[in-house]
């Protein structure tokens, strides 16, 4: 027997079994990696997070700032499977590129109008939810004097503070593309975390 030589062996499995853990270890790695990369990309397709930065929504959704504004997710992925509807609330992209929270109130082919602070689609007066009964809309830019607008193939969008919203009054209806996704769940403050539906938050 060669003096030493059982210990060289048992040296040499220890090294064996060190680097199969250490194989073992980078796997493991390398799939929490995959895992984590899937997570981002799912996520940055299916979901943004956004602050709601100005009043036009209120009491809906509110906030003025990015300290004070509801933290919100926005999901974008209703849109693969149907069309946007009536009362939903959409973030869009304004004509300097911010993001800005508006609900849909006239839909694809109808004329809209104003009248007496209420909503006309095609010259009958559209039912509301409920929750909204209380909203006034004020008959500004392109609802001047009684005036319809087309909306063509897009959405007419304005914001439940009518006295202070940029929206289709003064943009024009906005096409499908232009919106970003339909506002889903208010995550931040605690006091007012919950799911956002049309009529809801009210």
């Amino acid at each position: 027997m060669i003096p030493g030589f059982p210990f060289r062996g048992l040296s040499f499995k220890a090294g064996a079994g060190q680097g199969a853990r250490c194989r073992r270890i980078v796997r493991l790695i390398e799939r929490l990696l995959a895992i984590v990369g899937l997570f981002f990309i799912a996520s940055r397709l299916c979901f943004d997070f956004v602050v709601m930065t100005s009043g036009s929504m209120g009491p809906a959704l509110q906030g003025t700032s990015f300290q004070n504004g509801d933290r919100i997710v926005v999901e974008k992925i209703s849109r693969w499977f149907r069309s946007p509807r009536r009362w939903e609330i959409y973030f869009l992209d304004d004509a300097e590129g911010t993001p800005v929270a508006k609900r849909i109130v006239g839909l694809p082919g109808e004329k809209i109008s104003l009248k007496e602070k209420l909503l006309f689609a095609d010259g009958l007066e559209v039912p509301r939810p409920a929750q909204l009964n209380s909203l006034q809309y004020y008959a500004y830019g392109n609802l001047k004097a009684g005036r319809e607008v087309a909306c063509g193939q897009a959405y007419y969008v304005m914001g439940d503070n009518s006295r202070d919203s940029y929206d289709s009054r003064f943009l024009g209806p906005v096409t499908q593309e232009q919106l970003r996704g339909r506002v889903w769940l208010i995550i931040w403050p605690i006091s007012r975390c919950g799911w956002v539906t049309p009529g809801g938050n009210y």
